[in-house]
């Protein structure tokens, strides 16, 4: 528990604030492309910034293709 007093307390705001924008971030994007978003939004709450790079190079770029036809004309 010592090593918890070391961080001050903007240092966990500025963490929880990192934390929330980029699973919101994750979330919104991965609804709009059809890709786990609720995967992504949890992923994004507890880990910064591996959540966003893995999003980058398997939704974005493009390594995943989206699902498609699924009673949508």
């Amino acid at each position: 528990m010592e090593e918890l007093k070391i961080i001050p307390i903007w240092g966990w705001i500025l963490l929880i604030s990192v934390l929330i924008a980029q699973s919101t971030w994750l979330f919104i994007d991965a609804r709009k492309r059809d890709s786990m978003p609720w995967f992504w939004g949890l992923w994004g709450l507890i880990q910064a910034p591996m959540p966003l790079l893995f999003y980058f190079i398997f939704v974005r770029s493009g390594w995943f293709p989206r699902r498609r036809g699924k009673g949508k004309e």
